[in-house]
């Protein structure tokens, strides 16, 4: 089994403010982990490691097999599939979907001088198609909703063929039947057997989809527990991470098994 993400006591420190401290944690390219914890805990700087797009202060961190601090970053993140608010945020809303996806195979934003030909063109429009965007291909992307939004960003995520994908909060600021379409869609790609390595960054256990296999809970940048999911997200667990007596409850659906927290 290949690891994708090693961090090894990695810790970051910004303006003398510990944000991360002795993370120790392993990825393994078959394994889907959500990542949970409470604002402030240290999950968006604990992607933009992930993403190589930050150095630990202190620690190792290697990505897809490379230390970070010893390899050219910029040939490192086409290997690796983002979808984020702050990525969301840069991308020109007068862009064409098909642009914005597309220019993830150069790992920028805004297309520019690039070319694409044909195949890219098929795989950007098949990746829109399966994620049921397909009809937003001409669209300029500051007209879409959110939850349109969402769908493109994953695609554009997915257009490298990356080996490991890094979702931080996709299901943010949907309403309730967008937010189910969307986890629908995110179970069949954690079930899809070719799949990439998934990190999927989120506050709520609602929002873990069916077919994710590992938990990382994090407070105060700090670990709070790790493991398969059914081990690590306990009452206890999720209590200590988000500061309040919490009740987690399982429940199959259609799809798989969803979870459910709620205080005592």
């Amino acid at each position: 089994m290949s690891v994708v993400l090693r961090l090894t006591n990695a810790g970051v420190v910004r303006g003398g403010t510990p944000l991360l401290a002795d993370i120790s944690w392993q990825v393994d390219a078959s394994q889907r982990w959500v990542v949970l914890g409470p604002n402030g805990a240290g999950k968006t700087t604990l992607m933009s490691l992930c993403a190589a797009s930050m150095h630990p202060t202190s620690g190792i961190v290697e990505v897809l097999g490379e230390r970070l601090g010893a390899v050219d970053v910029f040939e490192l993140r086409p290997r690796i599939g983002l979808a984020s608010a702050a990525l969301a945020e840069s991308v020109p809303p007068d862009e064409y979907v098909r642009d914005v996806v597309m220019t993830a195979s150069y790992a920028v934003v805004g297309r520019w001088r690039e070319h694409y030909d044909q195949t890219d063109e098929q795989r950007a429009y098949a990746l829109l198609y399966h994620l049921g965007a397909g009809q937003l291909w001409h669209r300029l992307y500051g007209t879409l909703s959110e939850g349109e939004r969402k769908r493109v960003q994953i695609a554009r995520a997915l257009m490298p063929n990356p080996e490991l994908l890094l979702l931080d909060e996709p299901a943010a600021g949907l309403d309730l039947g967008a937010r189910e379409d969307l986890l629908r869609r995110l179970t069949e790609l954690a079930n899809a057997p070719d799949g990439p390595a998934l990190v999927l960054v989120t506050h709520h256990v609602e929002e873990i989809p069916p077919g994710f296999t590992h938990a990382l809970l994090l407070r105060g940048g700090q670990m709070v527990a790790a493991g398969p999911v059914d081990a690590a997200l306990t009452n206890d667990a999720l209590s200590a991470a988000f500061g309040i007596d919490l009740v987690v409850e399982r429940v199959i659906g259609r799809y798989g098994p969803r979870w459910f927290a709620r205080a005592r």
